[in-house]
C-alpha cells in the first residue's frame, strides 16, 4: 500500500511540476493560438511561423507552439513549419475573421500626425530600435506566463480599434491604455529582462521586458524610467511610471505584448478585469 501511495503521489507531483500557466486562446487576427505539435520527443522541436521563430513549451509531454497572430493576417488555413530531429514536418490550424470598431482622436500636436521630414529620420531610426528589442530571441524553458497587471485603473483605449487621428486613417491600435495619474508606479508583468529603453517620437518614454522566447511586454508614454538594458527584473517590480510623453491626449500608460514579433490583445495573458467604455486616449 505504502509503495502505490508513493507510485501515486510522485505522478500527481510530476504532473504539478509539468503543468504551466498558458494564454487565452483566441483564433483571430491579433490573437493567440496553441498548437499540438502531435510529436513524441524529448528534444524540443524548433517551429517557425511566416520565417518567425515561435514559443514552443511542453506540458503533459506534449510539445505545443504557441503562436501570436498578426492584426493583418488573412482569415483561414495558416502552416507552422516544424523541425525535430533533423525531420522536417508541418502543422495547419485557422483563424476566424474579427471586426475591431474604428476609434477617432484629435490630437493637438499636429507634427505626431504629421511628422515633418526632420521628424521622420528620427522615426524611422526609432523603428529599428524598436524591432531589436521585439525580434530578439532569448532561449528560456520556462517562460513565465502568468502575468499581473502593472498598474490599476480605468482601460481607455482597446487593442485592435482601427485609429483615425484629425481624420486621417492610421494603424490600428496595437495595446491597450490603462489611465491613471502621472507619477503612479509601474510593476513589471512577469520575471524578465530589460531589453530595451528609450525616448521614441510617439511612444515616449518606453521599456521592454524579454521573458523569453519571443515574448516581450512594452510599456509607453511613461513619465519616468526606473530600469537600465539589460537588467533583470522580477514580477512586480517598479519599472518606471506612468506619464504622458509622446502621441497622447491625457497620462496613461499603453502597455503592449508582443509574441514572434507580432501584436496581440495583452488582455490575454491577463487576469480578467472590466474594460470601461469612456473617454479613448491615445
Amino acid at each position: 500500500m505504502i509503495k502505490i501511495y508513493t507510485v501515486l503521489l510522485g505522478l500527481l507531483l510530476s504532473g504539478i511540476a509539468s503543468a504551466i500557466t498558458l494564454p487565452q486562446q483566441s483564433a483571430v487576427p491579433g490573437g493567440v493560438v496553441i498548437v499540438p505539435l502531435n510529436l513524441i520527443s524529448d528534444s524540443k522541436p524548433s517551429v517557425k511561423y511566416h520565417k518567425r521563430q515561435v514559443m514552443v513549451v511542453k506540458q503533459e509531454q506534449q510539445w505545443l507552439a504557441v503562436v501570436g497572430i498578426s492584426l493583418s493576417a488573412k482569415i483561414g488555413k495558416q502552416t507552422l513549419v516544424v523541425t525535430s530531429a533533423d525531420k522536417i514536418s508541418k502543422v495547419s490550424f485557422d483563424i476566424a475573421d474579427k471586426s475591431y470598431p474604428t476609434q477617432h482622436i484629435e490630437i493637438k500636436d499636429k507634427r505626431k500626425v504629421n511628422p515633418t521630414n526632420y521628424d521622420m529620420k528620427r522615426i524611422n531610426a526609432e523603428r529599428s530600435r524598436i524591432s531589436g528589442a521585439l525580434e530578439y530571441w532569448m532561449e528560456n524553458d520556462d517562460v513565465p506566463m502568468d502575468f499581473v497587471w502593472p498598474i490599476e485603473g480605468r482601460i481607455s483605449g482597446l487593442f485592435g480599434r482601427r485609429r483615425v487621428f484629425n481624420g486621417q486613417p492610421r494603424r490600428p491600435h496595437s495595446g491597450m491604455d490603462i489611465a491613471a495619474p502621472t507619477g503612479t508606479e509601474i510593476h513589471a508583468t512577469a520575471d524578465g529582462v530589460i531589453r530595451g529603453t528609450g525616448d521614441y517620437f510617439f511612444n515616449g518614454n518606453t521599456v521592454f521586458i524579454d521573458h523569453g522566447q519571443g515574448l516581450v511586454t512594452m510599456f509607453c508614454h511613461m513619465d519616468t524610467i526606473g530600469v537600465k538594458d539589460g537588467q533583470i527584473v522580477k514580477q512586480g517590480e517598479v519599472v518606471g511610471t506612468v506619464g504622458m510623453t509622446g502621441r497622447v491626449t491625457g497620462p496613461h500608460l499603453h502597455l503592449g505584448i508582443s509574441l514572434n514579433d507580432q501584436r496581440i490583445e495583452p488582455r490575454l495573458f491577463f487576469p480578467e478585469r472590466e474594460a470601461v467604455e469612456g473617454d479613448e486616449q491615445e
